[in-house]
């Protein structure tokens, strides 16, 4: 075996393991909840944490993983429920939301760089973008199921009460981020 391929198989095998220990880390957080419409959870924390240490394509595909594993019925999600149902309801689009919002922090990331304070923008424009997908899908299952309600009321149902635990996650997670960035960078 070449130099090469030794430090590609490497760096393979420690992508692997990163993104393993960063579904574990969303299925764990997912697990810390306090019941609401939109359970309070640890999951955006983890979602900030893995995309600022891992950056956009491990920290994206680590999301995929840990929609798939839910999806298949991995009790990954929170109330340790999974499956199409779970996925599929009128929260999933909040759990769907979160490969948006990789996606987005990626492709911001690879174009504008990955300081500190602008991980921290990148997260908190995904953040947004979280919550617009997640509160109009929750809107057209909820508005799907014969019950009436506005785009306004869902928000103060699934958007309002976390903004501010969500914004505290941010803060928390861009901390740790700073800690640990250059502990795990390769």
């Amino acid at each position: 075996m070449t130099s090469v391929s030794m430090t590609h198989s490497h760096s393979r095998t420690r992508s692997l393991i990163m993104i393993s220990l960063s579904v574990a880390l969303i299925a764990v957080c997912s697990w810390i909840s306090v019941p609401t419409a939109i359970p309070f959870t640890l999951q955006t924390f983890a979602i900030f944490t893995i995309l600022g240490l891992l950056g956009g394509r491990l920290g994206t595909t680590a999301i995929a993983a840990y929609l798939v594993m839910g999806l298949i019925g991995l009790p990954v999600f929170s109330g340790f429920s999974g499956g199409p149902a779970a996925l599929f309801g009128a929260t999933g689009g909040y759990l769907i939301g979160f490969l948006f919002m990789g996606l987005l922090y990626w492709l911001l990331t690879h174009l504008f760089g990955t300081r500190l304070v602008l991980s921290g923008l990148f997260l908190l424009a995904g953040l947004l973008l979280l919550y617009g997908f997640g509160s109009a899908w929750f809107l057209w299952v909820y508005l799907g199921s014969g019950k009436a309600a506005s785009f306004l009321t869902v928000l103060g149902w699934c958007v309002f009460p976390f903004a501010l635990p969500d914004l505290l996650k941010l803060f928390i997670a861009l901390a740790v981020v700073r800690r640990l960035r250059p502990v795990i960078s390769p």
